[in-house]
């Protein structure tokens, strides 16, 4: 597993303290500690390499599935957020009571103290778990005032990541400043290139699949940016990383449009399908019928998908038993407007990451998500409101 880790040049002021002028929360410069040259100006950077091979699925509460790795991950990105941004908060999906009820605590402690690289001391179990709880649930309470703190998602997709090299995951790193979302990177080690004809002469083996891995990276007035995320390498050469704008597509027409939806809700059961069938063989689209895209894992690679032009749409419906989360949303939002598109409630306002004003863990939209390529935003909202 992947984690590029991002770190401030500026020092960022306890949020309960100090509010910058939105002036200079526009003119804030980051540095990246990454092995990739960013595409950003004034930019510096390394990246850490964790891989995690403990694929054991335990069921939460809530009926979602979750791996040592999950928690391994949280641990380790806590651990370099806390030593490089002491002050800045971070809202994450796990917590450590979760390990301790479930005899995790060895095999969590066993791969982060594997994989730790910013460490001064051995870790023990009470570091590790600690690190997890950074995040966790009370961890910080905020209060109505405009904040600053770091969203995280350790794994979105865990289903995704069980299933081995071929499934969607995704890492997702998102900060906000005084209530906007203004950096933010996703990293998903499976994704798979679209030019793999080049991929795999490059490899040597034209039977390989492209398994390039993507690195997208957002900042605010900067655009949407990928890169892949593994090394590809001629002989002994290795290749440049090379950083791509990335831009949504341009289709205006809501029936010649590629859609998304989460796996666990059908075309059916969203209000577009009062009007257009969906079929998922882009050779058949007929007359009312639009192109539903095979469904992966996790909500974070569909933001993926549309911030790279891949699909048009992603349309999540909001229901009563599930808690729509933060985590699952904040990076995907400013990747999709950096790349120029739109993300929105379904009655067309933007969504509050503050309406949890204690925690800042859950969204309320009204009615559901609706992601685009901004051009038919309009267009399906009305269809919406309509149904």
């Amino acid at each position: 597993m992947d984690v590029l880790i991002h770190s401030a040049t500026s020092r960022f002021p306890n949020p309960r303290l100090h509010r910058p002028s939105r002036t200079s929360l526009r003119q804030c410069v980051f540095s990246v500690r990454s092995s990739f040259n960013l595409p950003f100006q004034e930019q510096k950077a390394k990246c850490k390499d964790h891989c995690f091979s403990d694929g054991k699925i335990i069921q939460k509460m809530d009926k979602t599935p979750v791996t040592v790795a999950d928690f391994g991950v949280q641990a380790l990105i806590s651990l370099e957020m806390s030593k490089l941004f002491p002050s800045i908060p971070l809202v994450a999906e796990e917590d450590s009571a979760f390990v301790r009820e479930n005899n995790l605590v060895d095999a969590v402690v066993e791969v982060v103290t594997d994989k730790a690289t910013i460490v001064d001391k051995e870790l023990s179990q009470d570091d590790v778990l600690k690190a997890i709880d950074r995040g966790g649930k009370d961890a910080y309470l905020f209060g109505p005032a405009p904040a600053t703190y770091w969203i995280l998602d350790p794994i979105d997709g865990t289903r995704g990541f069980v299933k081995g090299s071929e499934a969607l995951y995704v890492v997702g790193l998102a900060l906000i400043v005084e209530g906007e979302i203004v950096l933010g990177v996703m990293g998903c080690p499976n994704w798979q290139d679209e030019h793999s004809d080049e991929f795999n002469k490059v490899q040597g083996d034209a039977g390989t699949v492209s398994r390039s891995g993507i690195i997208m990276i957002s900042h605010v007035g900067c655009g949407t940016w990928r890169t892949k995320l593994w090394d590809l390498q001629i002989g002994n050469t290795k290749m440049d990383h090379n950083w791509t704008r990335c831009l949504v597509d341009g289709f205006h027409l809501v029936d010649q449009a590629r859609y998304c939806i989460p796996e666990s809700q059908k075309w059916e059961s969203l209000p577009l399908s009062t009007q257009f069938n969906a079929v998922t063989n882009a050779n058949s689209v007929g007359e009312k019928q639009i192109l539903l895209l095979p469904a992966c894992c996790g909500s974070l690679c569909k933001y993926l998908m549309v911030a790279s032009g891949r699909a048009s749409v992603f349309i999540v419906r909001a229901r009563t038993k599930r808690i729509i989360k933060v985590w699952d949303h904040a990076v995907g939002v400013i990747c999709i407007s950096e790349a120029g598109g739109r993300v929105t409630d379904w009655k067309g306002s933007q969504l509050d990451f503050a309406a949890d004003q204690i925690e800042r863990r859950v969204l309320f939209p009204s009615g559901g998500i609706l992601v685009t390529n901004d051009r038919l935003h309009n267009q399906i909202l009305e269809i919406i409101s309509s149904s």
